[in-house]
């Protein structure tokens, strides 16, 4: 089968034929239909993340069942299933307090799962190497959803909406009203303005490098657009009358932006970082103003959500019209075509490719 490999830090992704094993016990292997182009798997290649090599890059994906192990009754052949990398263990301290995002199983940068043509040991992306014509995974990692959703929505419930609408409706807990800001507007910075308008937020204030993106932040129904630049916290706060807003909501992932979203919330407001960043990447703040501003500084993992509860609500938001996921999806791809949807996401243009498979 083909999957879409990097051969470590710097190296350009590359299709190449990859072997994978037989499922196991508890194992199904999928076929996938549509698979994200995720700034996560960006940061498998450019060093921010350290996984082993070579790997299978992709983490956000649905497809179709097609053989199951010996064991397995979560799914069955001919299943629909987005797929999980970050499944719950639900047996750790984090699991057995209602908090199975922080599972201390889940989330492992990169998983030894087959081989490459010429016999080395290959690695998969969290466990699932989801830019491929096929992944095989735990029973754990799967997620059925009903056949009439499409599979290139499916595919963005594993990562970049349940993040987004998690960090708004479950992290931050948005109420009617409240004003919100958002920093960096790739795939998972358009579900939180998504989340954000859903949930009756206002003014929803979107902001980003590009300017070429207040279309896409329009259409998520963002209430004002600003390109970030050094005076993006007095433009913010001009729009607030001066307080700065209730919620800020980092989806880059760098201190800078960490920072500005610090400044631009309101005394005793909350920031949240959503995106990931490099562990030498140091925020500085200071004493003083840590207990002036009063502000709670927090992270949000994977929506501080439970994907076995929450995807399928998703699902049925999407399909029953309240949840629109069409302005996340700006590029669509094959499988060959996915390098040069890397290159776009380095340079910070569009939202989300999706690849599609068949």
């Amino acid at each position: 089968m083909r999957a879409l490999v990097v051969a470590g830090v710097g190296a350009p992704p590359t299709v190449t034929d990859v072997e994978l094993p037989a499922p196991g016990p508890g194992e199904v292997r999928v076929r996938v239909r549509a698979a994200g182009v995720c700034h996560s798997d960006l940061s498998m290649t450019n060093g921010t993340v350290t996984p082993a090599y070579p790997l299978v890059l992709g983490h956000e994906a649905a497809g179709l069942v097609t053989e199951v192990g010996a064991g397995v009754r979560r799914v069955g052949v001919g299943d629909h299933v987005v797929l999980n990398w970050a499944p719950p263990c639900r047996g750790c301290w984090p699991c057995r307090h209602d908090e199975p995002w922080l599972c201390v199983e889940a989330g492992t940068p990169s998983v030894a799962r087959g081989r490459t043509a010429g016999g080395d040991p290959l690695h998969v992306t969290l466990g699932l190497g989801a830019l491929a014509e096929e992944v095989v995974v735990g029973e754990r990692a799967v997620i059925a959803v009903p056949a009439g959703l499409p599979f290139e929505s499916a595919a963005l419930l594993g990562c970049a909406v349940l993040t987004g609408v998690g960090a708004v409706t479950r992290t931050a807990a948005v109420a009617p009203g409240e004003s919100v800001l958002v920093l960096g507007l790739g795939g998972v910075g358009l579900a939180t303005v998504i989340a954000a308008a859903s949930a009756g937020a206002g003014p929803v204030v979107a902001a980003d490098l590009a300017g070429a993106k207040r279309e896409l932040a329009t259409a998520a129904g963002a209430t004002d657009f600003l390109v970030a630049d050094d005076t993006l916290t007095r433009r913010v706060r001009t729009l607030t009358g001066g307080r700065g807003v209730d919620h800020a909501f980092e989806c880059v992932g760098r201190a800078t932006t960490i920072r500005t979203a610090w400044r631009a919330a309101r005394r005793g407001g909350q920031v949240t970082v959503v995106g990931m960043g490099g562990k030498d990447d140091l925020v500085e703040l200071s004493a003083l103003e840590i207990f002036h501003s009063a502000r709670t500084l927090r992270s949000s993992v994977y929506g501080s959500s439970d994907p076995d509860r929450h995807v399928p609500e998703l699902a049925a938001a999407v399909l029953d019209g309240s949840l629109d996921l069409g302005p996340l999806i700006t590029d669509r791809c094959g499988l060959d075509d996915a390098p040069a949807a890397f290159a776009r996401m380095a340079r910070g243009e569009g939202a989300r490719t999706v690849v599609l498979f068949d």
